[in-house]
């Protein structure tokens, strides 16, 4: 779900496009993340403007983390490619219930229950063709101070801005197109600490079926499978085989998509829209004006009868 990490992907499906995802991390270890978010977003005025809307829950360990964020992005078509600036700006509210952790002390200050609530804003550009992508993010922007009522040890957790840096392209197998192989590749920065890096392949068949590979540096090895159920529904799933020290502790990570995409509006139904397995906005096949405006049938006219 690039929207998720860049602002400038709202109403780049230029119809409306619903998005559900649940994450189960590092299966059958204790206090392991769980993200269940919401997501949509959608093109107005015939496409040059995209809005979209982000309800995220991150649950880990004692902490719980809720997220809701409205996304606006102005887009410019040129060589037939376009071109989008986007902006974010919601809160995040962060709590812990440090009763489910095993304390010595459980009168212990440091670990009363706590609730902080932040805004925050981001930023990103995208630009895509057909059969090409690049965007750049950075969707938090402001450093915030994530608990500030606890003591110093515990006050010192706090917000990490992250540099997204992502890209992908789409390369025909066959002369028919009809297998296809998509790569794409997501630099992720975060300050203070390493770059790490998504390097994905997918195959594409028939523009139906997607089964591919991931590699995350340091982290895990990911297998995926999507698929379009039909014209409005498109279904995915990844599984992810830890790499690091954690997998002598975890049966991996399970992750489950589901997105829904419909026309809304009038001025959509006259504008058409990406496929699943595409960027953008095919190229129109060229006709010619001989063969545009000739509407009669071949041998047509009239055979005159001999005598």
């Amino acid at each position: 779900n690039e929207l998720v990490i860049n602002p400038a992907f709202a109403g780049s499906h230029v119809q409306l496009s619903l998005n559900s995802t649940y994450r189960n991390q590092w299966v059958n270890f204790p206090g392991a993340p769980r993200t269940l978010s919401f997501s949509g977003h959608t093109s107005l005025n015939k496409g040059k403007v995209g809005v979209g809307l982000l309800v995220n829950n991150d649950k880990i360990g004692s902490y719980n983390n809720q997220n809701v964020y409205a996304f606006y992005a102005y887009k410019i078509h040129f060589n037939k490619g376009t071109l989008s600036m986007g902006l974010q700006g919601g809160f995040n509210v962060l709590g812990a219930d440090f009763s489910k952790l095993d304390l010595q002390n459980p009168g212990d200050a440091s670990f009363i229950a706590m609730t902080s609530f932040k805004p925050n804003v981001g930023a990103g550009l995208y630009y895509h063709r057909s059969n090409f992508f690049v965007g750049f993010s950075v969707p938090f922007i402001i450093n915030n101070s994530a608990a500030t009522n606890l003591e110093n040890a515990i006050a010192q957790i706090s917000e990490a801005r992250y540099y997204f840096l992502r890209g992908g392209a789409i390369f025909p197998l066959n002369g028919e197109k009809t297998i296809k192989i998509n790569p794409s590749v997501l630099v992720r920065a975060q300050e203070g600490q390493p770059l790490s890096f998504d390097f994905n392949a997918g195959f594409i068949f028939y523009d139906i079926l997607s089964p591919g590979v991931s590699f995350r540096s340091g982290d895990a090895v990911i297998s995926f499978i999507d698929f379009k159920i039909s014209e409005k529904f498109h279904f995915a799933y990844s599984y992810d085989l830890t790499s690091s020290g954690i997998r002598s502790y975890s049966n991996g990570s399970h992750e489950f998509m589901l997105n829904y995409r419909a026309k809304i509006t009038q001025s959509q139904k006259g504008l058409p829209c990406p496929s699943y397995y595409s960027y953008g906005i095919l190229e129109p096949v060229k006709v010619k004006k001989s063969q545009r405006f000739n509407t009669k049938r071949p041998h047509s006219r009239p055979v005159k009868k001999k005598d």
